[in-house]
């Protein structure tokens, strides 16, 4: 079960969809007078040579003050002279320091940045790891204040990394690191051991995690509107810290926290479910000091178990890319991060858009892919559009009439009614045919809308003149920012726009279109919905602008050969004729419609005695 939060970004673009779609139910209603490859994996495991800069504790002065201030405990905050580890397989590249045993560096070996650097989620001091605990006498002590003392082992074809901070041989802390051959999955285990009796096991130890997301696209409000903290819940259920501003919570029960940046995500799995944890976030794009470098900043707060007074426990980091496939491999619930849509448009992308478009772009290249797919989900849907066109072919016929109805009863709206939908009852016309097709194809437009930006195969993939189908597709760079518009110019939303305009123009045909009371002027919607679409769409990914633009050329296409080649007006016509000729037996939904209307006109008759 997944339980969404409020998404403006996503809204705005249901919004646009919405619009479309009401547009086309308007012209069916009753008118009223209207890589680098991957490196080959090391036999030896290599070790930086620099060293990490230590503190000078020799004078006499700074031990007594250690030991005054830590007790037993500051052998641990001596340096012992040890380098950065090093541990990698064929995916990753991971350094550790020995102070605090912090995680100093972690590269994705086969990604670049939008830069075309190395694509690294740790580094330059951007993740904050420690481990905070309670000694029997009042003191909290802080791992990150600690040197570990490490050794390299291998086990299995796993590298393993022990970084030990040792009052004795059998008194320490353990840090311990272990990785696979390949794969983005990082073992990391965390235990005490012979120290129960320093410790206070009745002051939670605490695993704190903070990262700030380095910016890794080339538009970062782009890259921030799918950056965000998810985490799972109970059996099934996942979550979502707020998006757009600071937010906390303290969920229960988790199975996982998702740092997910975008593309590519570090994501800590427990062994087992934390009953209580504490996870925050924070919006960092909107501050200007940061220089457009980072994104948002996570943190996480975990309790550590106690058992027999020492403190530990397992967990697995996951540092890879934000792709469905690749996480739902780990058969650890993952994928449930990546934000598919809810209801039936997750369904849909999970089981026929991923699969499918997975499929194509095994053997094409992806913007041809995307046309392609575009091509099979119009014509598996063109019975719809078929339906659609025909509703409005009959209405256009009945028009003349409808007018006359109108002019007759234009100061009785209710006969007004009644003699319309006596019409459309006689002549075999339903009004809501062109609705039902038209609400038929909301889930497949909003499940492309959510697919498309979170498509990690579409990454740093070019076609014609984009150079990234996840991102825009500049043609011209303006050198100033245009209030919600941005500072470049994309092409394929422009090409969507128009195609949009001639999709609507198409529609509407030569009818007229009076305004009616109380109702939107659906010209100005006509002009204004390419509008929006064009400056909504101008810095997202233009794998999503081509989709909508071959989307509608094809529409369109179909249009025409519907009209021109499959529907004859005259028949049409003659079969309404016909129609009208037949007696019609009274009841059903028209019958109801037109009773409630009589009874709604009484009532108003009598309130105006």
């Amino acid at each position: 079960m997944e339980e969404r939060r409020f998404d403006p970004y996503q809204f705005i673009g249901f919004v646009l969809i919405a619009m479309i779609l009401t547009w086309m139910l308007y012209v069916n209603k009753p008118e009223e007078g209207t890589s680098p490859s991957a490196q080959p994996e090391k036999t030896e495991v290599a070790t930086e040579q620099k060293e990490a800069p230590p503190i000078q504790l020799n004078d006499s002065l700074h031990k007594i003050n250690l030991q005054s201030t830590f007790g037993i405990f500051s052998n641990w905050m001596t340096d012992q002279g040890a380098t950065t580890q090093i541990i990698e397989n064929k995916d990753l590249l991971i350094k550790v320091s020995p102070m605090g045993g912090l995680l100093e560096l972690v590269r994705l070996k086969d990604y670049t940045d939008y830069l075309d650097q190395p694509l690294e989620l740790v580094k330059e001091g951007n993740t904050q790891f420690n481990v905070q605990f309670t000694t029997k006498d009042g003191r909290r002590l802080n791992t990150k204040d600690f040197y570990f003392s490490p050794q390299m082992s291998s086990e299995n074809g796993k590298q393993i990394l022990s970084l030990k901070a040792a009052i004795a041989p059998n008194q320490y802390l353990e840090f311990v690191y272990s990785i696979d051959a390949e794969h983005f999955l990082v073992d990391f285990t965390i235990q005490s051991s012979g120290i129960s009796a320093l410790l206070d096991s009745s002051e939670p130890a605490l695993l704190s995690w903070e990262t700030s997301a380095y910016r890794n696209s080339k538009s970062i409000d782009y890259e921030g509107r799918y950056t965000e903290l998810t985490y799972g819940y109970e059996r099934d259920k996942i979550d979502y810290l707020s998006l757009s501003g600071s937010d906390e919570e303290s969920p229960e029960e988790v199975r996982w926290v998702s740092f997910r940046q975008h593309f590519f995500s570090a994501i800590l799995i427990p062994e087992k479910p934390i009953d209580q944890l504490r996870v925050t976030s924070e919006n960092l794009s909107d501050d200007p000091s940061l220089d457009e470098v980072f994104t948002k900043k996570f943190g996480v707060q975990i309790p550590l178990a106690y058992q027999s007074g020492e403190f530990g426990s397992r967990f697995e980091y996951y540092f890879g890319i934000t792709d469905y496939q690749t996480l739902k491999s780990y058969e650890r619930d993952l994928e449930s991060s990546i934000p598919l849509g809810w209801g039936i448009f997750g369904w849909l992308n999970r089981f026929i858009f991923l699969p499918l478009y997975g499929f194509l772009s095994s053997f094409l290249p992806h913007g041809i892919a995307i046309i392609l797919m575009t091509v099979i989900v119009r014509l598996a849907m063109s019975p719809v559009t078929y339906k659609s066109y025909v509703s409005q072919i009959k209405m256009k016929v009945l028009k003349p009439e409808i007018e006359e109805l109108n002019k007759k009863h234009k100061d009785n709206s209710v006969k007004r009614q009644q003699e319309t939908m006596s019409l459309y009852n006689r002549a075999g016309a339903n009004p809501m045919a062109g609705c039902i097709p038209a609400l038929l194809q909301l889930p497949v437009f909003y499940a492309l809308f959510t697919f498309f930006p979170v498509a990690f195969e579409l990454r740093k993939k070019s076609f014609l003149w984009a150079d990234d189908l996840s991102s825009y597709d500049s043609i011209l760079d303006l050198g100033f920012n245009i209030p919600f518009y941005g500072d470049h110019v994309s092409l394929f939303p422009i090409l969507a726009s128009v195609a949009i305009f001639f999709y609507t123009q198409m529609t509407t045909g030569q009818q007229t279109m009076p305004q009616q009371p109380g109702m939107p002027n659906m010209k100005v919607i006509m002009y204004l919905m390419p509008l929006m679409m064009l400056f909504f769409f101008n810095n997202y990914a233009s794998g999503l602008s081509l989709y909508y633009f071959v989307s509608n050329l094809l529409t369109i296409f179909l249009m025409l050969v519907i009209k021109n080649y499959i529907i004859d007006d005259q028949k049409i016509h003659a079969q309404i004729e016909e129609n009208k000729k037949k007696p019609k037996k009274s009841g059903g939904f028209s019958a109801r419609l037109q009773k409630a209307m009589e009874e709604a006109e009484k009532q108003k008759k009598a309130r105006g005695r």
